[in-house]
């Protein structure tokens, strides 16, 4: 947590939003929140192995859409670099988090290798991925798992971070 404080900071000293680049931010961003509580509303955290839903067309569409709203924010930010930047932090974090959990997801549910077999681990299928019943969970979106989850916070951080983008454009012209 205090390493993304000081990530926003130097994301903020450096971004040149514009209100183009902001617009264009959005495509990322938007479909990225939408993924995140869509699978927010899905997942049951320890409890089952999630098939249904977003997690029929990939493994972890919690990081996926993490990244969309990231790289969303790095193009509102109108600086290529700092998109890079956001990739490599990715890399570095993500990738042992996935393999970590992966590792604890085979060991608790032993229908998870025949489901990784078939559902890619981070990029989507284009069609999702079919299951008996007996290894494809109970899974419907339910909002109280949203909330559950706090899914809001990923909205409220992204409206700050628009919000923080907005006022260093106009402050930034006005100079």
């Amino acid at each position: 947590m205090p390493l993304g404080f000081v990530v926003a900071a130097v994301f903020l000293v450096f971004a040149h939003p514009s209100w183009r680049t902001l617009g264009w931010g959005l495509l990322l961003v938007v479909p990225g929140l939408w993924l995140r509580g869509y699978a927010a509303g899905y997942v049951k955290k320890n409890q089952e192995l999630t098939c249904t839903g977003p997690y029929a067309y990939t493994r972890n569409p919690l990081y996926l859409g993490s990244m969309g709203i990231a790289f969303g924010i790095a193009l509102a930010a109108g600086r290529l670099w700092l998109g890079v930047f956001l990739a490599v932090m990715f890399l570095t974090i993500y990738v042992p988090v996935i393999l970590s959990e992966e590792a604890f997801l085979r060991a608790t549910f032993p229908s998870f290798d025949g489901y990784a077999r078939r559902v890619p681990r981070l990029l989507p299928r284009l069609t999702a991925a079919k299951f008996t019943e007996s290894n494809a969970g109970t899974g419907h979106f339910r909002s109280e798992r949203y909330l559950h989850h706090r899914e809001y916070n990923a909205l409220m951080g992204a409206a700050a971070i628009y919000a923080a983008l907005i006022l260093r454009m106009l402050l930034h012209s006005r100079s």
